[in-house]
């Protein structure tokens, strides 16, 4: 069995796609990997420029947009590495990067998932590399520390190795005999808290999520929600399909009403 299976799903991203596979490459050595693309319907050639430039790497096409989780299912269905790296088209992989997440869950058999520090391309921290579940809770401490002492609740610039909640799914790096068990992302969910809702499921078997600062890579990153409508509608639809899957009716209308004020404010 191979190290590494490498499932990035790509829609429209050719340009970095090309410098995520090119990091990827440098990056893997001195691992067994296998990198499996799944293309989203895309009309910018990305096919194309991997047919050309990294032939090696294995190719499903899909004709349309089917979403993150669904297309990150059908990479994992056919990955035969001892562990599975979700990795997003727009990161650059830093050298030694992969071989630091795959050695540290080589030396943790307890924990199912790793993910590392987010960097943004002048090596600022990225926000949101990790948090605690998103209960009522825990959103009215995040909104309540951000508009009172002008912060995040969470540290992302710790160097302490931890054990989180969740990790980002823009580099999140699983264990396939834990995936085995928890089974696949939950393709309800079109994009956003997919990568929430299966380190939930990883932590309920048993398993541990870790975060990992001493492993870094690049995100560029999307346009912020504020900036984006459909990506904000696409994350209250998720934010909703995780409270009625894992908190029950209460928990949900409480959101929904709660939600109500919040995203007049964001459109206003």
């Amino acid at each position: 069995m191979i190290d590494l299976s490498i499932i990035i799903v790509n829609w429209n991203t050719c340009a970095l796609l090309r410098d995520c596979l090119h990091s990827v490459l440098a990056s893997a050595v001195p691992l067994s990997v296998e990198i499996i693309l799944v293309d989203n319907g895309s009309t910018d050639g990305s096919a194309e420029m991997l047919k050309q430039e990294f032939g090696t790497t294995r190719l499903i096409q899909n004709k349309e947009n089917t979403g993150f989780a669904r297309a990150s299912n059908q990479g994992i269905a056919i990955a035969t590495g001892r562990y599975v790296l979700l990795l997003n088209s727009d990161t650059v992989v830093k050298p030694r990067a992969l071989a630091g997440l795959v050695a540290f869950l080589d030396s943790h058999a307890e924990v199912g998932v790793v993910g590392p520090r987010l960097l943004k391309t002048d090596g600022e921290l990225q926000e949101y590399a990790f948090g605690n579940d998103p209960s009522l809770g825990y959103l009215l401490r995040r909104g309540l520390t951000r508009l009172l002492f002008k912060r995040a609740l969470h540290d992302w610039g710790t160097n302490r190795v931890q054990s989180v909640d969740w990790v980002s799914g823009a580099c999140l790096m699983a264990r396939r005999a834990a995936i085995d068990q928890v089974g696949l992302l939950d393709e309800n969910v079109f994009l956003y808290f997919e990568d929430n809702d299966w380190c939930l499921r990883f932590r309920r078997a048993g398993w541990q999520v870790f975060y990992n600062p001493q492993v870094e890579i690049i995100h560029l990153g999307g346009q912020s929600l504020a900036q984006n409508p459909a990506a904000r509608r696409a994350y209250y639809r998720s934010l909703d399909h995780y409270y009625a899957k894992h908190y029950g009716p209460l928990a949900r209308w409480i959101l929904r009403l709660s939600l109500m004020p919040y995203r007049w404010l964001v459109r206003n």
